[in-house]
């Protein structure tokens, strides 16, 4: 399911979206749009996506201490939330059945893993970065094996976190060779598993997914 369809769903089933998430679910599937018009470009496809899984998951709630707070808890509340509505589990299809070989590739490239990176840049207590590897490796396939959705989700997007800084903060060349694997892949996981998010959450719009960051503020 893309834009256009998701927007049609958005157009006839808004006026009973609680205002809040009116304005989370248009943002995120404007983000959404604006990824699909970048298909040559897997850079701006996958920081597009980003913005629509931000506009999707964030939430004021993290930084006022009513939840999780961190990216890592606020990851692992919205998976855990999507979860528990995906009665069709379409989120756990679209990790192993259609893109289990890029992930695996995410999983077992170091380039997108933080203690390697924290290593090198000389942070004292990554020395064992390689230990944890193997055994971040070793507890994906345990998740898979076991099929749980939102620890896959939790050390997927760990992985994409890594990718996404090393382009927001300028940790990476525009249209290199060096990554552009893992900006591909990357930007495909994501244009998967952004529009299952946006249409569970249209599903289950009375739920509390929380107060978007910036407001429209009316003078």
């Amino acid at each position: 399911m893309g834009f256009e369809a998701l927007k049609a769903r958005q157009r006839a089933i808004r006026s009973d979206f609680p205002e809040p998430f009116g304005l989370r679910i248009h943002r995120t599937l404007s983000w959404l749009a604006r990824a699909e018009s970048e298909p040559t470009d897997p850079a701006a496809m996958f920081l597009f996506l980003w913005i629509a899984f931000n506009a999707a998951y964030a939430d004021e709630s993290d930084v006022l201490g009513e939840r999780p707070q961190g990216e890592r808890g606020a990851f692992a509340w919205f998976f855990g939330q999507l979860d528990q509505l995906d009665s069709e589990r379409r989120l756990y299809a679209c990790v192993w059945e259609r893109f289990s070989g890029p992930i695996r590739l995410l999983l077992e490239n170091r380039y997108v893993y933080g203690p390697f990176w924290s290593h090198h840049n000389g942070q004292p207590g990554y020395e064992n970065w390689e230990t944890r590897f193997a055994t971040a490796r070793r507890a994906f396939h345990a998740a898979l094996a076991r099929q749980d959705t939102v620890a896959i989700l939790s050390m997927l997007f760990d992985r994409l976190y890594v990718l996404r800084n090393q382009i927001v903060h300028g940790g990476a060349t525009w249209g290199s060779s060096v990554n552009r694997d893992q900006l591909r892949d990357g930007a495909e996981i994501l244009g998967c598993l952004v529009p299952i998010m946006a249409d569970i959450m249209m599903t289950h719009a009375q739920e509390d997914w929380g107060r978007p960051f910036y407001p429209v503020v009316k003078d």
